[in-house]
Parts: C-alpha cells; structure tokens; sequence
C-alpha cells in the first residue's frame, strides 16, 4: 500500500476554505479516484510546537492506493480537474509525498 500525503503549508494571509474542500473537491476526488482510492483521511492543522505557534500546515489529505502504478492510472486522467480546482480552495501551494505504508 502507498499513501499519497496533499499538504497545505500555511502562510500568512493564506486562503483556505474548507466549506469547499471538504463539500466539494473531495466528493469530486472520490468520484474521480473512483475505486482506485482505498480510502482518504483530512486533516486540519490546530498549532504548531511549541503550542501557540501557528501549524506548519493548514490542511493535509491522506489518500490510500495499492500501488504507485495504481494511482498514476487513476489521476493522470483527471490531473487537469483536480489540480485546476486547487484556486477555489486555497491559495497555498500544496506540498506532495508518496510514502509507503508501513504499518495500519
């Protein structure tokens, strides 16, 4: 299993509107994905440390495939869809990592 880690670092000012994000983008994600996606975690950053120190990032998505390959299959088609929606939720450039799932 690999995980496909979106993560939203925060910034000053930033924009991120999680009405939409989690109403909107992600539904469209699950439809797009399709059963590709074994499953998918959200995440809203809520400080860093030390605490009282704003989090690194605002929001991250944790998003669960077999493979590598298998995700590639599922996104490419849609890449143009998914990533063009990114302006209507935030203006954070995501960060992205591929990480093997160790444990879980």
């Amino acid at each position: 299993m690999i995980r496909v880690n979106i993560l939203y670092p925060t910034k000053p000012g930033g924009r991120f509107d999680f009405d939409y994000y989690l109403n909107k983008h992600i539904p469209m994600s699950k439809a797009l994905l399709g059963p590709a996606l074994k499953g998918i975690v959200i995440e809203q950053g809520m400080m860093g440390a030390p605490p009282q120190v704003e989090p690194p990032y605002v929001a991250l998505c944790h998003m669960t495939f077999e493979s590598i390959e298998v995700f590639l299959a599922a996104f490419m088609p849609n890449a143009a869809q998914l990533q063009g929606d990114i302006a209507n939720y935030t203006d954070s450039e995501p960060v992205i990592q591929f990480s093997a799932v160790m444990m879980g």
